[in-house]
């Protein structure tokens, strides 16, 4: 993955805010990246942007040489399920369906047949340690618990990239760094390669690299 010059304001009353001034990132295969710095520096608009979930105003973004910036928003939506995962602090499951339910839902939007996306719903959570909760829905299970079930979510589509934004924000210390190593194990058995927004910094010292963002800018 590269970033070249990326530009992004945000419109207000008062006129743009930057948010991103011209940001060069490059993200190698298999790599386990960590993107720090204080509130407000642009983090998670890097990561939107880097993933296609937000529109950039100059710059390119691209994914395997494929320039996000050029694709409609179509098939920008089907490189995004077909090609990336997500974990989002929040842990965003639907509530009413089981966790099986939940992990297979990438592949049935994607038309995958049942019986596929079923095998390969359960392989993920197994993946995760929690092939026996696939028929829990999200509130019978624990904070840690359901960020594993969003993970097997994420890699259930065999991503070539996993963009993580506060992954364990909502969880205790103990839970967080149990989460974090079964992400690590994921980027290392598999090669998967994982974009990491955090606060945590045992976290970033764990990962391959970490990114500092200032107002902005990448400064180291």
């Amino acid at each position: 993955m590269q970033a070249r010059g990326v530009v992004k304001a945000y419109a207000s009353e008062a006129g743009p805010v930057p948010a991103l001034r011209g940001v060069d990132l490059d993200v190698n295969r298999g790599e386990m990246v960590a993107i720090m710095g204080p509130s407000g520096c642009g983090k998670t608009t890097l990561l939107n942007c880097l993933a296609g979930l937000d529109s950039i105003d100059e710059g390119k973004v691209l994914l395997d040489g494929q320039a996000l910036e050029s694709l409609s928003e179509r098939a920008l939506t089907k490189l995004r399920a077909q090609r990336m995962g997500f974990v989002f602090q929040a842990y965003n499951l639907l509530p009413v369906l089981t966790a099986l339910e939940n992990v297979e839902a990438p592949l049935l939007v994607q038309r995958v047949g049942d019986k596929e996306a079923r095998e390969r719903g359960l392989a993920a959570l197994a993946e995760v340690g929690l092939a026996e909760h696939a028929d829990r829905r999200p509130a019978e299970l624990s904070g840690g618990q359901q960020q594993r079930v969003a993970l097997a979510r994420a890699l259930v589509n065999r991503p070539s990239v996993v963009w993580a934004d506060e992954p364990t924000g909502n969880l205790d210390t103990e839970t967080s760094q149990e989460v974090f190593a079964l992400m690590r194990r994921l980027n290392q058995e598999k090669g998967m390669t994982f974009v990491v927004v955090t606060h945590d910094p045992r976290i970033a010292a764990a990962c391959d690299r970490t990114v500092r963002m200032e107002n902005g800018r990448v400064a180291a």
